[in-house]
């Protein structure tokens, strides 16, 4: 029976602290609420226009209840003081309070029980003041430095175990920039937004990559009651300079080439020639820019320069290469410079097979073609035992499908005569049996 006593007592706490509500009275706007949560212990944090006369009321309290106000600061509800009773009035299931302090707060108790607590802030005690927004004589590479005429300075509340919080002011700053499109390879020109929880002297935002105004609206208090403060700039002329590079290879189709099927390679270069495509787009600021192709990473010994935002270059030498791109805005003040891309050509290779079937099973073994590899110079010449010439070719991705005058030679032993260059100065000059075997003769 007791147990049964104690869980209905339990309920009725409940009920009684779900019913307690809070109110402000004789004030000329609405106050601003931010809910910080259960885990701060309070119910909200109230921002007034003004604290002038400014009364609050606890209802929902039950008939003959004991209630007390507390007044707490930066150290918690633990050393909370009590509130003077001058300052209360009480009602018909109501517990009024007077006047409030800013920037502190409240933690009313019901029969000694915390029902409700929260945290008050005047405005007017901390105005925003701001006149003017410019930007600053001197500016930094990569920051945009605003100089203020006047300031909106820093809220904060804290919780009933004293926690500190920032209570930002959401001042808006809105202006130009230029975001990367990597799709286009290209800067798209777009507007921005960035929320402010406070301002000084000084707002230090990242470079805008275009020239620009900036406009400030402050805050979201004044927002709310219908007063926000407008203002704008004048242009700052953008300075910070940004680009996008990239380095895409042509792929060879040949599949008789060594590794040109190796889609797990990641690297560029491989076998010779290798055709690479570097492009880069940059930001209004960039007036000079330059791509360098070099056979050092420290780029002293550069074989090739050039200002063009996009260059192929066709790889034919063996070796490895290094190329980056460097932009710079109009006063030297500031660089880009890219990633280095590493070009790797490998040592060249040339392999001829003895013996194929032609007009035999389709794609099996139906062509005669050599396995290469950075092969920059190549011709080939087909005989039969006569010295007749029966086919020639000069790229190595391409073969002899035993055709002659359009008709499938008879099976026999032909011959081959190569000569050829590889990437790594390797002449090659090569000869040798063709053994075509048994085929159904088309």
């Amino acid at each position: 029976m007791r147990r049964v006593f104690i869980f209905l007592l339990v309920i009725l706490s409940v009920f009684q602290l779900n019913a307690v509500t809070l109110s402000f009275g004789n004030t000329s706007v609405d106050p601003v609420a931010e809910h910080p949560g259960a885990s701060s212990g309070l119910e909200g944090v109230y921002v007034f226009r003004s604290l002038d006369g400014v009364s609050c009321t606890v209802g929902g309290i039950p008939a003959g209840a004991a209630v007390r106000w507390e007044l707490f600061d930066n150290r918690g509800a633990s050393f909370a003081t009590a509130v003077a009773p001058g300052l209360i009035s009480g009602g018909a299931g109501t517990s009024t309070i007077t006047e409030l302090t800013s920037d502190r707060g409240y933690r009313v108790y019901i029969n000694d029980s915390p029902v409700i607590s929260f945290w008050v802030i005047d405005y007017s005690a901390h105005p925003c003041t701001v006149r003017s927004i410019e930007p600053a004589a001197e500016q930094v590479c990569g920051t945009a430095t605003l100089s203020v005429d006047g300031e909106a300075p820093r809220l904060s509340y804290c919780t009933i175990t004293g926690r500190s919080y920032e209570l930002s002011r959401d001042i808006r700053l809105e202006y130009r920039t230029q975001q990367p499109d990597p799709q286009a390879i290209r800067f798209i020109t777009t507007d921005t937004v960035v929320s402010l929880p406070y301002v000084q002297s000084t707002i230090n935002i990242g470079a805008p990559l275009c020239d620009t105004q900036f406009h400030l609206s402050a805050d979201r208090f004044l927002r709310a009651w219908g007063e926000e403060m407008q203002l704008t700039s004048s242009m700052l002329t953008a300075s910070t300079v940004d680009a996008m590079v990239t380095a895409s290879q042509k792929s060879h189709d040949s599949d008789n080439e060594i590794g040109a099927d190796d889609s797990s390679v990641e690297l560029l270069g491989g076998s010779a020639p290798a055709e690479i495509t570097f492009e880069a787009a940059v930001t209004d600021a960039a007036i000079y820019h330059e791509w360098l192709l070099a056979k050092d990473p420290e780029f002293y010994d550069v074989i090739l320069r050039t200002s063009d935002m996009e260059f192929t270059h066709i790889f034919t030498d063996m070796g490895t290469y290094y190329a980056k791109f460097t932009a710079d805005n109009a006063m030297g003040s500031c660089a880009y410079e890219s990633e280095v891309y590493t070009v790797s050509i490998g040592e060249s290779s040339l392999l001829c097979p003895n013996a194929f079937s032609p007009a035999g099973s389709e794609g099996v073994n139906d062509m005669w073609k050599v396995s290469y590899k950075s092969i920059v110079e190549f011709e080939c010449y087909i005989f039969n035992s006569w010295g007749v010439k029966l086919a020639e070719f000069h790229d190595p991705s391409q073969g002899w499908d035993g055709r002659y005058r359009g008709k499938v030679v008879n099976p026999g032993v032909y011959y081959y005569v190569i000569k050829a260059r590889g990437s790594d100065g390797r002449q090659y000059n090569l000869s040798g049996d063709i053994n075509i075997i048994g085929y159904n003769k088309k």
